[in-house]
Parts: structure tokens; C-alpha cells; sequence
């Protein structure tokens, strides 16, 4: 999921189109897009867009962003969403581990209901001071978990910090990447906001990629082509993780550790590195599969 675009639940008119696009995966969203007297209607409509979609095997990865646990939508939300097209169920704001589990629970309880066979995974939103002092704890909550992704708005506007701030922006995604990474799991950078400034989300994309993020969201079709960019390994680094790999496959099996390649002493965690490269890169089709 290098780039992720949102769509309203509440402008069904949009389904099919953004399905269309080049994004690899479509988030719908319940939550903030959708104004409350509405989200009845946007429930209804989602539903029976993912009823209408079951089995016909979509090439996106399909999430939908249902509203927090605390408020009273949630369970409506799950019961309107959790049918087999449902890949991801993204949880927004939240700030213990018991959150995940507990809709990992009831994630359970509809599948059984519904004769669903693939897990559906959970994405968990870390967007608060406390969701953020607790990442890790979250991130290793439950089987299901998928990832951990940064949302700047709710995180910074309450507390009057500068969205903009490169500093504050920075420390956030390293702990979040951190944790995502102790746990074995992927992190997901936030949107940006200024769908004018295409300048600016890609340097913010290319920030979040450094450190070592899977993708980003996109709130505007213009975004998913530079999120799709900068979240691809170039040419270069896959030609080089295919020479470290090759190498490393000789010289580990004659027990050395560490040797030369490109003029840059590898070890171990360089190893790992170029393999994720690799993988990466076959999972994008950018090499033949083995």
C-alpha cells in the first residue's frame, strides 16, 4: 500500500472511480469525511457497494476508516462493513492495545457469522499523546494488526503544535516506525493536507520512506502518483540488493559474515535490508518472481 486514497463514504459516486485509478490501495472513510447527520446514509451505501464487489477479486486493497470505538457508530460501522471485500478495517484514535483486541473480537464474531475465510487485518491510527506513548504495546496487541499509521491533525492541532514543523513531524514518525518495526509489523505515514502543494507532499513522502515507512495516504488523486514514486525502490538500490543477496547467498554458506559489495562493507542488518528490497520489489513486479 505505497499510496492509499481516501474517499467518503458519503460520495458513492466516487467508488468506481477511485477504484479505476492508480492508487494501490482505496480507504473509505466513515469518520471525519462524513459529517454526523449523514453517516447512517454513508453506512448504508458503503455496505452495499462491498456486498455488490464480493468476489470479484478487486486488484485494490480495500479498507474503510469506521468511526472510533468510543463513539456510538462503532458498531454499527463493523456490522455495515465486515463482508469478504473488506481487506483492512482501519481504527482511528486509538490509545491502548485492549482497542485492538477488542474489535479484533468482534472482527472474529462477524466472520463466523458471515462465512468470511480470509482475516480481515487491522490498520490502528496513532494520533493522540497517549496513543503515541503507547505505540508499542499497541502495535504488538494482536495477530491481526497490520500496521501502525501517524495522523498529524488530531496529534498536533489540540496540542497548538505546528503541523508544518519539520523537528516535531520527524520524532513522531521515528517512534511510530519504531514501534511498527519492534512489533514486525509496517507503518504508514499521514496525509498532507495541502492538495496544492504536490511539492510538499512529496518531500513529506520521501521523509517517511527514509525511515523505512511502507506508503502513505493520499486525500487527492494527484497525490498517489508521487506517493507511488517515492515509496518504489529505484532501479539503483534493487540492481544493488540483487548483487548483495547473490553475494551474501556464497558467502554466508562459507562463513563469512561480512564482505564488500559497490565498495560498502555489508553485515548482517545491510543483509536484511537489501533482502526487504528485493522483496519489495518483486511484490511490485519491478523483477520476476522466484
Amino acid at each position: 500500500m505505497r499510496s492509499k486514497l481516501f474517499v467518503p463514504a458519503s460520495r458513492p459516486e466516487l467508488f468506481l472511480k477511485a477504484l479505476a485509478g492508480d492508487a494501490d490501495a482505496i480507504s473509505f472513510d466513515l469518520e471525519d469525511a462524513v459529517e454526523e447527520s449523514r453517516k447512517p446514509a454513508a453506512r448504508i451505501e458503503l455496505e452495499k457497494f462491498l456486498r455488490s464487489v464480493e468476489g470479484a477479486a478487486p486488484s485494490k486493497v480495500l479498507l474503510v476508516r469506521v468511526n472510533a470505538s468510543t463513539t456510538p457508530h462503532f458498531a454499527a460501522d463493523l456490522a455495515a462493513v465486515v463482508w469478504p471485500a473488506l481487506a483492512v478495517l482501519n481504527l482511528p484514535m486509538v490509545e491502548s492495545p485492549d482497542e485492538v483486541r477488542a474489535a479484533a473480537s468482534l472482527l472474529t464474531q462477524l466472520e463466523e457469522q458471515r462465512g468470511i475465510k480470509t482475516p480481515i487485518r487491522i490498520l490502528a491510527n496513532i494520533e493522540s499523546p497517549r496513543g503515541l506513548r503507547l505505540a508499542s504495546e499497541i502495535a504488538a496487541s494482536d495477530k491481526r494488526l497490520m500496521g501502525l499509521q501517524v495522523g498529524f491533525g488530531d496529534l498536533f492541532g489540540p496540542l497548538g503544535i505546528d503541523p508544518t514543523d519539520a523537528a516535531a513531524s520527524y520524532a513522531v514518525r521515528l517512534a511510530v516506525r519504531l514501534a511498527a518495526g519492534e512489533a514486525g509489523i509496517d507503518a504508514y505515514d499521514g496525509a498532507y493536507p495541502n492538495i496544492s502543494d504536490l511539492e510538499g507532499f512529496e518531500c513529506s513522502a520521501m521523509v517517511a520512506a527514509r525511515l523505512g515507512y511502507a506508503g502513505k495516504s493520499c486525500i487527492h488523486p494527484s497525490q498517489v502518483a508521487l506517493a507511488n514514486k517515492s515509496f518504489r525502490p529505484s532501479r539503483e538500490a534493487i540492481d544493488h540488493a540483487l548483487r548483495v543477496v547473490d553475494m551474501a547467498s556464497q558467502k554466508l554458506a562459507d562463513g563469512v559474515g561480512a564482505f564488500v559489495v559497490d565498495g560498502r562493507l555489508l553485515d548482517g542488518p545491510l543483509i536484511d535490508q537489501a533482502r526487504t528490497i528485493v522483496l519489495q520489489a518483486r511484490r511490485l513486479k519491478l523483477i520476476p518472481l522466484d
